[in-house]
């Protein structure tokens, strides 16, 4: 079964390092999109200054810059036209057009999660902006590697289920919370269960027709797969959202990847929480279009209930 892995990038190449000023650079292969940001850095002790402070702007706003055109990137790094010009070829592009090209392709893949962390000394200004870029590349990382082949299946199996059981620990548990309260209102039972022990004993008493969709960041904690393989002793189909290559995507009837580079060392990591989160919306989704128009009284009731409670204004 195919679960839309994302091959590893290869190892680029090591490129000099310096250059005498005034003296051109022989090109040399732009290298792979997913080490682009990574090579500015290293590149930029080797630049003039004046294209140095072209590679400053754009380590420090990378999300921005794909957007900007040519003049104004120049214009806000304090340079001329001809300088962008240099630092582009200087990083072995053809122009501003290639190296913008390559750059949105950096950032779709999620790239800048090294030297863009949050640093003791930044400002709240520089804080959000790192955050919000590391938030848009993780997004936009999951969203390029999805498997329509592996959604069309979680989708038909969520759709068809007789109970629907969401399994999650630490971060991943809300995530498991948030998922029940999507789908409670689909029209059939639903349940999130984050402590180990019960998710055990929930998957013990399932059997045919029911689902459970077990969410890990790490797709390695051993009782989130023990519960798995005990679902699936109980007849029960399982669903992963788990990083490719790990243990629970593996064990799984179908994995939803969700490679994002994460510290799990970080007391509470975000940006796999986020992609997590935003797969459960597709899912919800896409239960809510396949089972049709039959649902929308069912979600207007339950709107209507709520609205019931709401100041009026």
């Amino acid at each position: 079964m195919s679960t839309g892995r994302p091959r590893a990038a290869p190892v680029a190449g090591r490129l000099r390092r310096a250059r005498p000023a005034g003296k051109p650079a022989a090109r040399s292969a732009p290298g792979p999109a997913s080490l682009l940001l990574g090579r500015i850095a290293n590149e930029l002790p080797g630049l003039r200054v004046s294209e140095q402070s072209v590679g400053k702007y754009v380590l420090a706003h990378p999300g921005a810059v794909i957007d900007l055109p040519f003049e104004e990137i120049a214009r806000r790094a304090g340079v001329s036209q001809p300088t962008v010009a240099r630092f582009c070829t200087a990083l072995g592009f053809s122009g501003y057009r290639e190296f913008k090209l390559r750059l949105a392709q950096s950032l779709a893949q999620g790239v800048p999660f090294v030297h863009q962390d949050v640093a003791p000394g930044d400002d709240l200004s520089e804080v959000g902006a790192k955050i919000f870029d590391h938030t848009v590349a993780a997004l936009l990382a999951v969203r390029n590697h999805l498997d329509p082949g592996a959604i069309e299946r979680a989708v038909k199996l969520l759709a068809g289920a007789t109970r629907i059981e969401f399994y999650g620990q630490g971060n991943s548990g809300i995530v498991a919370q948030d998922a029940e309260h999507k789908f409670f209102r689909l029209g059939v039972p639903v349940n999130a269960h984050c402590d180990p022990n019960v998710h055990a004993m929930a998957a013990s008493l399932l059997g045919r027709g029911s689902v459970v969709v077990a969410i890990s960041a790490s797709g390695r904690t051993l009782d989130l797969l023990r519960s798995v393989q005990i679902a699936r002793e109980s007849g029960a189909a399982t669903i992963a959202i788990a990083p490719s290559g790990s243990p629970l995507a593996a064990a799984c009837d179908v994995a939803l990847l969700a490679d994002v580079p994460e510290d799990f060392h970080a007391y509470a990591p975000m940006t796999s929480r986020l992609a997590h989160l935003a797969l459960i919306d597709l899912l919800s989704v896409g239960v809510a279009l396949r089972r049709g128009p039959s649902l929308a009284p069912r979600l207007k009731r339950a709107k209507d209930v709520v609205a019931e409670r709401r100041v009026a204004g």
